[in-house]
């Protein structure tokens, strides 16, 4: 944005008013924009590269600072509160505005300031941040008119309890020298830069300001290759990537953050698109590679290429499932024991025939499946060691017809001896309502509420619980010849 002075005699003046604006945010008639230029405007015509808006200083506002801002937001005169004198009982006392008294003394004690869209620019005379907030341990200042890191610090420095900060919406210029300002962001935690266009190479010059930081969110920026943060962030837990163009083969660099326990890759354009290592046909290493995060706990990869590779959104889900072993929450639906164990079995029977013909056998001495299956599937020796190797009837085939794919099962009430055991044949996708029903039929046991578990050959002594009414007998991984155990009350 330019700013074209008026003609006049007044020009000189303003120009000497206006020579530091270059570099400063502005708002004129909703829009903002950062000055890039301050004179006269020659008369031109045609198009050029380099050209920008125009606009008259008189249009542009160039904010205010912090303390005004506060005062409009919330309302209260900050100033000499208005005082009169009246006689009481032959005494003089002064009456001040209560009300103004109320709210100054409201302002003092916040902890959360929201200052969002309030065209602040600045921090104000000295020390009247910290004497107006002293406080405050959250502070929003998204999209406002700061123009640098600088002037956040010049803010900041003065909140000594200040723990969360939003700064999105922002275009604020890189620090000179980062690691000069990380007093002012001492205890910060949390950062919020959201829609900053920042890409990850700025985010790790800026990272020395922010010694303590644990979460960071990054949506929507312009982050395209991520590089390995040396000696920066290494308290983060939260990290939130979604909306940017990632190339997938640098995600890995990311395993260098080793307290990372929330990562969010939402909408990244995260495809087939392979690692320049990777062998051919390795479509989920870049999860693989996740597995080295050791304490990640929560992911979002939502709305994602890769994960419209498979037959629908569960399989896929199922996948990355067995792949991360210490994942609890997937696309914020929290993981159960039961979904984790059917996850990692279904997973063992779809890639089994791979296993066995790249060298897996049953007899454990005899198992050495070659390097490249090791790449692509690194956790299924560790699987085979928990479950077992998967029998070979287990194992995906192609599809066949419905007869074949009955499931025996055996329904015993283990709380009422005088039942004897049902052996029934069902379909492995019929949905545990449905079974719930038909148990009710064959039980004569209307209107009572059933609880169902299972047990397996392969782990003896362990009864797992069937939770989920609307999930299939494919699910949770019942197979032929398994017991379901009924119980009501």
């Amino acid at each position: 944005m330019m700013l074209h002075p008026v003609a006049s005699f007044q020009t000189d003046l303003m120009m000497q008013q206006l020579e530091d604006a270059v570099g400063k945010r502005v708002c004129c008639e909703g829009e903002r924009g950062t000055v890039l230029y301050v004179g006269p405007v020659p008369p031109t015509t045609g198009l050029h590269s380099t050209s920008g808006s125009f606009v008259r200083p008189r249009k542009a506002s160039f904010g205010v600072d912090y303390v005004t801002a506060l005062k409009q937001r919330y309302d209260v005169d900050l100033e000499e509160i208005d005082a009169e004198e009246v006689t009481v009982s032959c005494k003089t006392v002064t009456m001040v505005g209560f009300e103004n008294v109320k709210r100054k003394q409201r302002i003092e004690t916040l902890t959360e300031v929201a200052l969002r869209r309030c065209e602040v620019s600045a921090p104000g005379p000295v020390n009247q941040i910290r004497n107006t907030t002293p406080l405050v341990r959250s502070l929003d200042l998204s999209g406002n008119l700061l123009s640098s890191w600088e002037v956040c610090a010049a803010i900041t420095e003065q909140l000594e309890s200040l723990k969360e900060l939003h700064l999105s919406h922002n275009r604020l210029s890189l620090p000179s020298d980062p690691g000069s300002l990380s007093p002012a962001f001492s205890c910060l935690r949390v950062l919020s830069i959201n829609s900053c266009a920042l890409s990850w190479t700025q985010v790790l010059h800026c990272a020395p300001m922010w010694q303590q930081l644990e979460e960071l969110y990054l949506s929507d920026n312009e982050v395209t290759h991520l590089l390995r943060p040396e000696n920066v962030l290494q308290s983060l837990k939260v990290l939130d990537l979604s909306n940017n163009p990632i190339q997938q083969e640098t995600i890995l660099e990311i395993a260098h953050l080793p307290q990372l326990e929330k990562l969010n890759l939402s909408s990244c354009a995260l495809s087939e698109i392979q690692f320049k290592d990777a062998p051919a046909g390795v479509l989920w290493h870049v999860v693989n590679e996740l597995e080295k995060l050791c304490a990640l706990v929560h992911l979002s990869c939502r709305r994602n290429p890769l994960l419209h590779r498979e037959k629908n959104l569960e399989t896929a889900r199922q996948i990355i499932i067995a792949r991360l072993s210490q994942l609890k929450q997937l696309d914020m639906r929290q993981i159960i024991a039961e979904e984790r164990r059917g996850a990692e079995l279904d997973y063992m029977k779809m890639f089994g025939s791979k296993w066995l013909q790249a060298g897996g056998h049953s007899d454990l001495e005899k198992n050495q499946p070659n390097t490249e299956f090791i790449s692509e599937h690194p956790r299924f020796l560790s699987l085979i060691q928990q479950y077992g190797a998967p029998e070979e009837g287990e194992l995906e085939q192609k599809p066949f017809a419905l007869k074949n794919q009955l499931i025996t099962l055996t329904f015993v009430c283990p709380e009422d001896s005088e039942r004897n055991p049902i052996v029934k044949k069902l379909p492995g996708s019929m949905v545990v309502q449905k079974v719930k029903g038909l148990l009710h039929r064959l039980l004569r046991l209307p209107g009572v509420e059933l609880q169902l578990s299972y047990s397996c050959a392969k782990a003896a002594g362990r009864e797992f619980e069937i939770s989920n009414d609307l999930k299939t007998l494919q699910f949770y991984s019942i197979a032929d010849g398994d017991k379901i155990l009924v119980r009501w009350s």
